[in-house]
């Protein structure tokens, strides 16, 4: 053995070797004991038996049941209305020619720079019991249910407008892949406008419209905030019920269980997804690509309908950031009458916020976990990522695979796993307990940005000239110098994009930031949620002002990401 250690365990090496350990127990510790321990905990009883009685609890418990129930509905329903609007708006602003597509995509684009329970939280003013819209509408319709965007339907239509991402990201640039020629040819022989977008343009199409739908589905299985704040009590999801009971420690078990059939579905469904893209076919039937031009729509009652729709849905995405930003500049008296005078527009709110320590104190702890979060991600992402392109060994694809367990399972699963790991100390974690502390949140923070960061690094990476590193080594420059000065130099672009994109996407979590953050040190998406409970003026000032200041940002980061070095990054994304 000793002979072995110095034959294999040298100065040089050393490094190479703490390394390996500390990715090794990096990934057991984050990544695989802890989404183990769900399984265990739900499958073995305090004693070491195995036992069936958290599944027993859960079908008896109507709570359970029907939020399963209401999630399957919510992830159906999804993959029908996102799918009718998502393709409608990528049509009307890059295949038809709609007079005005520009600014109808800056519309459709809105819920890139806002989301989650930001986005949630305006809906609610805006069409809720009390909302500008609802106020309008009574006024019109004085007999109609002034209740009428709570449960079902107020989840759908909020989820359905605000996941359209995914379909001008994706499908725009599928759709702008299209080989015009193809719709030449059909217009050539005789085939109507309506007919060459059902034969021609949308089969091109179905491969990203599936994968699209797979991560729709995957969304509304997952939906926490939409649910939680226009759900009402009579349309509570899984990942609510998951909150619910992973409070309770009599039902953590529930918990853990139903965490697990929400990540077995998320798999079944990503694997369909995973399948769809390796069968996808976009066929050219030309060496040379034609950029497809905008089609005008001939029949002058479907051009002016389409025309009517698309800017009926450029107001509703609209709507939204135009109130909250106007409403974030009034007083507490306009928000509680919403009512806009020129009189009651002030800058106060703004001052106030910077003023007082309550108030910014949830940005800026969002903020510090963000960057931190983002930066340790990309720190290890690195160096795995150099492990992999150098050495393509069982250890680098064994490693390589495990990093991408955050991708296939959700948040509220990554959570529980801490939330019953480390409730008591571990000693592969120091002895310490973690639940309740500031590191917790961190680390999985940490976790859920990995496949993301892991896929964007190493897209970037192997696409550098690896002859430079030959021509550095050949020169006498160690491993470590030749990637800090000739290699990571030309990947930093891409580095820095993927960085601000994961410290925006950070900023106001809920879905996660829920089961792990510190009481004390309330992150923004917890804090913006906990104003949504108390509808009082003041809070919901408070929460527009955030949501202003969150939209500033993101659109700063899309602009960043989308400059020239970092336009690859952004079609990726």
């Amino acid at each position: 053995m000793i002979t072995w250690i110095k034959k294999h365990i040298t100065i040089s090496n050393l490094p190479n070797i703490l390394i390996f350990l500390g990715l090794t127990w990096y990934i057991l510790t984050n990544l695989i004991i802890p989404n183990l321990n769900v399984i265990y905990t739900t499958f073995v009883s305090a004693e070491g038996d195995l036992t069936l009685t958290a599944v027993n609890k859960l079908l008896s418990s109507p709570r359970a049941m029907r939020s399963m129930r209401n999630s399957v509905v919510l992830a159906i329903s999804l993959a029908v209305t996102v799918n009718i609007v998502g393709i409608f708006i990528v049509l009307v602003t890059e295949y038809f020619d709609i007079k005005g597509s520009k600014i109808l995509r800056l519309g459709f684009m809105t819920t890139l720079i806002y989301g989650g329970v930001v986005l949630v939280s305006g809906y609610k003013f805006i069409y809720g019991p009390d909302g500008y819209v609802n106020k309008v509408l009574l006024s019109i319709f004085p007999n109609m249910n002034a209740e009428w965007f709570i449960g079902y339907w107020a989840v759908v239509y909020v989820m359905t407008f605000a996941i359209t991402s995914n379909h001008m990201m994706f499908l725009t640039n599928a759709i702008r892949n299209i080989d015009f020629q193809t719709v030449e040819a059909a217009k050539s022989m005789g085939a109507s406008q309506w007919t060459i977008l059902r034969r021609v343009v949308l089969p091109v199409l179905l491969p990203t419209i599936l994968a699209v739908t797979i991560l729709v589905m995957v969304i509304g299985l997952n939906a926490t905030s939409a649910p939680l704040i226009v759900g009402g009590t009579g349309f509570q999801t899984i990942s609510p019920m998951i909150l619910s009971f992973s409070r309770m420690p009599t039902a953590r078990d529930l918990a853990a269980l139903l965490s697990l059939f929400l990540g077995l579905v998320t798999v079944i469904l990503l694997t369909v997804m995973i399948q769809i893209e390796k069968k996808g076919n976009y066929i050219s039937v030309s060496k040379v690509k034609t950029k497809i031009v905008k089609q005008k729509i001939d029949n002058k009652v479907s051009n002016i309908v389409i025309h009517a729709l698309s800017y009926l849905l450029f107001l509703i995405y609209i709507l939204p950031v135009i109130l909250i930003t106007l409403f974030s500049f009034t007083d507490s008296k306009s928000i509680a009458t919403r009512t806009l005078t020129i009189d009651s527009f002030t800058l106060q709110n703004y001052i106030d916020l910077f003023n007082t320590a309550r108030s910014y104190r949830p940005i800026l702890v969002s903020a510090v976990y963000s960057v931190l979060a983002s930066i340790g991600v990309v720190i290890i992402v690195l160096i795995a990522v150099r492990i992999i392109h150098k050495y393509k060994n069982l250890w680098a694809s064994i490693m390589e695979y495990a990093l991408l367990i955050p991708w296939m399972l959700p948040s509220t699963m990554i959570a529980i796993g801490f939330v019953i790991t480390y409730d008591s100390p571990k000693l592969y974690m120091f002895n310490k307990v973690l639940s309740g502390t500031l590191i917790i949140l961190f680390l999985a923070y940490v976790v859920i940005k990995i496949p993301f960061t892991l896929r964007m690094t190493k897209a970037a990476f192997f696409s550098i000239d690896f002859a430079l590193e030959d021509a550095a080594r050949n020169l006498g420059a160690s491993g470590f110098y030749t990637f800090m000065r000739v290699l990571l130099p030309i990947i930093l672009p891409s580095i820095m994009a993927v960085l601000a994109l994961n410290i925006n996407s950070l900023l106001t979590n809920f879905d996660l930031s829920v089961f792990l953050y510190h009481p004390i040190y309330q992150p923004l998406g917890v804090y913006i949620r906990s104003l949504t409970d108390m509808q009082n003026a003041d809070n919901i000032v408070l929460t527009f002002v955030y949501a202003v200041i969150v939209m500033i940002l993101s659109a700063l980061t899309l602009f960043f990401v989308n400059r020239p070095k970092g336009e690859k990054i952004m079609r990726e994304f």
